[in-house]
């Protein structure tokens, strides 16, 4: 390292005490360090550069506290740098953190999923954060398809479109590359038979229980110092089938005494005979996904890896390839777990087989966490990409509830969503309106947005037959339905298939409670869909006549958003329930 500008050390100096007197003498280096990258953007491409001299500093600093006190630190600072002593208010970042050694126009990010089914909202992280940080720099997104197991996770052929369908509503772009890794299985293969031919790998036919016990002692298996020519002769008999699944896989040399097990002598390739759903039975060996994640990342040039912190012992290995072939590890970035409470744990495979055993309507059941899904709730888009960003890229493992999204989602769908009334379990009132001087009731559209307009419902002639629900039906208080008028029901009187009621005031006095209402003549049949407790509801009702487009969203009065959906068999209109 040369010698660092004045600037530049006095800078490093500030802040390893600055760390020391905040810390009570025990500063960290790694906490300097993401100080002085987050403060000064400027030093990020010399990380590795003043990384040593930041340790040198924190170093000095925790001494001379331990010496000679945390006011002896307070009085240097006060001296060189007393802004290091002002108590600063943290401002909530908006939106994600910078990217490490980023150039603009020179980013290449990817979201990796098995296509063994379409996307939950656990993948929906994934897509925001890669999605945005390409935004944030011009860069680029790469949808790569990771369906190289047949057998565990069976790639599903239906659901490559699904995702890439998914990825794009969520993203709001498409990606910019598309990949599928069962289509470059030649790249791999070429890419294993490289690793073996330079020493870097060998063929080992040791049981998994053999291997573990070699891994836990530390000691080399004896197929490691295999000759290279017969490791060749093998890898030639694993890929024709001479020898058959489990009799041997392809293990990356690195060190049988690597402090972290995991990394000892790692397995990169395996025999897998079974058929592909999309290549057939081409190939008999294929690779594992820390082997062909890393191949792929370096020819696609991914130069940033947005991924969970359960991956970092993959980032490790992959690592440890990438110097074997003398390439640059992309720089990585890790986040915690992520818990949605109403849903818990779930997992593609398992909500498959719900839905082949008949739990399940199919991938978009209202009860699914998948976001076709909630899509067919009608979740915004924008409203899921700002929950994503909003939790950021911490480490922390966090759990959070639905209402959190749910919130979001109301305020970016509210604006838009038109009133409409939906009654459910309906009865029907008879009133009196030849002495009312009104021939319609005129509501608005949206009651905040009157540009929007309004609705308008004729009155037909007396009787005039009034749809209210039958919760309050049974009410034996006066009631004032929405915008009209204040009525009484004769709950003794009934007349064909309704009751009478009458009609107490245009006007509304007191605190006279306020119900939704239809007319008759703009009623239609509806079924609403409601998801409660993990239970499909089914209510049915009458909703308010429109012309609105299936997939419009709307806001039932007193009961919330819900989507239209079409008719069913039986000439009903479909909606499905949002949220409250």
């Amino acid at each position: 390292m040369g010698e660092l500008e004045p600037e530049v050390v006095s800078l490093l100096r500030k802040y390893a005490l600055q760390n020391a007197l905040e810390y009570d003498g025990q500063g960290q280096v790694g906490s300097v360090m993401g100080r002085v990258m987050g403060e000064n953007p400027d030093l990020r491409s010399r990380a590795q550069e003043l990384t040593g001299f930041i340790a040198s500093q924190v170093a000095e600093a925790n001494a001379l506290a331990t010496e000679k006190g945390l006011d002896h630190i307070r009085s240097i600072l006060e001296d060189e740098s007393p802004d290091a002593l002002e108590k600063k208010v943290k401002e909530r970042r908006e939106g994600l953190p910078p990217l490490p050694n980023a150039e603009s126009g020179n980013v290449v990010l990817r979201f990796a999923p098995n296509p063994n089914g379409p996307l939950s909202l656990g993948h929906a992280r994934g897509v925001v954060i890669n999605a945005e940080l390409a935004r944030m720099y011009d860069g680029e997104v790469i949808l790569r398809f990771d369906d190289t197991d047949s057998v565990v996770k069976r790639p599903d052929p239906e659901a490559y479109a699904l995702i890439e369908e998914d990825f794009t509503w969520l993203a709001g772009r498409a990606p910019d590359r598309i990949l599928r890794a069962s289509d470059r299985m030649e790249v791999y293969l070429d890419y294993a038979a490289k690793t073996l031919s330079e020493n870097h790998a060998y063929v080992c036919q040791c049981s998994s229980d053999a291997f573990k016990e070699f891994r836990i002692s530390k000691t080399e298996c004896p197929c490691r110092n295999r000759a290279v020519e017969d490791n060749i002769h093998m890898w030639g008999q694993m890929n024709d089938g001479t020898i058959q699944p489990g009799g041997a896989v392809v293990r990356i040399k690195t060190d049988m005494t690597l402090p972290n097990p995991a990394l000892r002598d790692w397995p990169a390739l395996r025999i897998q005979h079974a058929d592909h759903p999309l290549v057939g039975d081409r190939y008999k060996v294929w690779p594992l996904l820390d082997f062909q994640s890393a191949v792929e990342d370096h020819l696609q040039g991914v130069t940033h890896i947005v991924r969970g912190k359960d991956l970092m012992d993959s980032t490790r290995k992959q690592t440890l390839l990438y110097e074997k072939f003398g390439w640059t590890y992309p720089e990585t970035m890790y986040w915690g777990r992520v818990k949605v409470h109403e849903f818990g744990g779930f997992s593609t495979s398992q909500m498959k087989k719900d839905i082949q055993a008949g739990q399940y309507t199919g991938w978009d059941d209202p009860r699914l966490p998948t976001l076709r899904a909630l899509r067919r709730r009608g979740y915004d888009a924008g409203a899921m990409r700002k929950f994503w960003i909003d939790l950021g890229l911490t480490q922390k493992d966090i759990s959070v509830p639905m209402s959190t999204l749910n919130s979001l989602n109301a305020k970016a769908v509210d604006a838009e969503a038109p009133r409409l009334s939906f009654v459910s379990n309906p009865r029907t009132i008879e009133l009196d309106i030849t002495e009312i001087q009104m021939d319609k009731v005129t509501l608005p559209i949206h009651p905040e947005h009157p540009d929007k307009g309004v609705r308008e419902w004729p009155l037909e002639d007396s009787p005039l037959k009034v749809k209210i629900a039958f919760e309050d039906f049974t009410s034996r208080e006066a009631r004032r339905l929405k915008d009209f008028a204040d009525i009484a029901i004769n709950h003794k009187k009934e007349v064909s298939r309704g009751w009478v009621g009458q009609i107490i005031n245009i006007e509304r006095h007191g605190n006279t409670p306020i119900i939704h209402w239809l007319p008759s003549n703009m009623a239609q049949p509806a079924v609403l869909l409601l998801e409660e407790e993990g239970e499909l509801v089914v209510a049915e009702g009458l909703l308010e006549i429109n012309d609105y487009p299936d997939g419009t969203v709307v806001q039932l009065e007193r009961m919330g958003f819900a989507i239209l959906e079409g008719i069913d068999e039986n000439g009903a209109r479909l909606l499905v329930r949002l949220h409250g």
